[in-house]
């Protein structure tokens, strides 16, 4: 279903967005829209993966009105863009909101509007019973996204969420840490030795999204 079709990429010079945009290139797209608000992370993809099937564009999910200039001919959306630091987004929750439900309501009208056929919504473990800012508004966003199969109305479109665990070695996993930690001779800090910590590979996290998006 990849083949010759357009595709987007919220938040996709981080490290889901790259390995999904990594993974789609393998599926003979059209073209990938790579998009994202850190200039410099845009910036250092374009010049590591010179692909002529890759346009790299600067914005983000809150301001609607680009997105929906960005998703004009889109036929998949993947909306991985987030803030997804428990801590910084407990710190800052107005501006978790913002991203992570408001951002999400304009992903959700954008991809209504200009006719996209498939939105993957990438969550999170922390959206289950949320104890923290970050996993509120991720349940939220689920909710939203869930919501967006009717308000849809007749359009051929839809929405789906998956829920991603640590994935190795991303920026948000906790392994280059304990290796740091290792590395330094200890100690290697842990949460509490009564939590259990879920893993996906990076190959687990593409099949997951590539079933859901199929």
């Amino acid at each position: 279903m990849f083949e010759g079709e357009t595709i987007l990429i919220t938040g996709g010079a981080g490290f889901v967005g790259r390995t999904l945009t990594e993974h789609f290139l393998t599926r003979n797209p059209n073209v990938i829209r790579v998009v994202d608000n850190h200039e410099p992370a845009l910036a250092d993809m374009k010049n590591e993966l010179p692909d002529d099937r890759l346009r790299f564009m600067s914005g983000d999910i809150r301001d609607e009105k680009r997105l929906h200039r960005m998703m004009e001919d889109v036929d998949i959306v993947v909306h991985t863009a987030a803030m997804k630091h428990v801590d910084i987004c407990e710190y800052n929750p107005f501006e978790a909101v913002k991203t992570n439900t408001l951002g999400i309501q304009n992903v959700i009208d954008a991809s209504i509007n200009e006719d996209v056929s498939r939105v993957v919504f990438t969550s999170s473990d922390k959206a289950v019973n949320p104890a923290n800012t970050m996993g509120a508004t991720k349940l939220l966003a689920e909710k939203l996204i869930t919501a967006g199969n009717k308000h849809k109305g007749d359009r051929d479109l839809k929405f789906a969420s998956v829920r991603f665990g640590n994935v190795i070695n991303s920026s948000k996993s906790v392994i280059p840490l304990f290796q740091r930690q290792i590395r330094d001779g200890g100690p290697v800090t842990l949460t509490s030795e009564r939590m259990t910590r879920f893993f996906l590979t990076p190959d687990n996290l593409t099949s997951l999204v590539e079933k859901a998006a199929t």
